[in-house]
């Protein structure tokens, strides 16, 4: 099975958003954690959905820029 950090960031992000709505969160809730904890922006992170990028080089370039 391959590892969720090599799949795409577009495939992996609405998993995430699906798992946070079943408990009860909303979509607008998971932005507002996500930016916090990345650094990225809104659209941001709309531009990354609709890249090639992998989930694991989203986290690193997210924590390279808080540095």
């Amino acid at each position: 099975m391959a590892s969720p950090f090599d799949m795409p960031f577009s495939k992996v992000y609405p998993l995430l958003i699906a798992k946070a709505q079943r408990k009860g969160r909303t979509l607008q809730e998971v932005y507002a954690v996500t930016t916090w904890l990345t650094g990225y922006s809104q659209q941001q992170l709309e531009q990354m959905l609709q890249s090639s990028l992998t989930y694991g080089d989203f986290l690193s370039i997210g924590k390279a820029a808080l540095q």
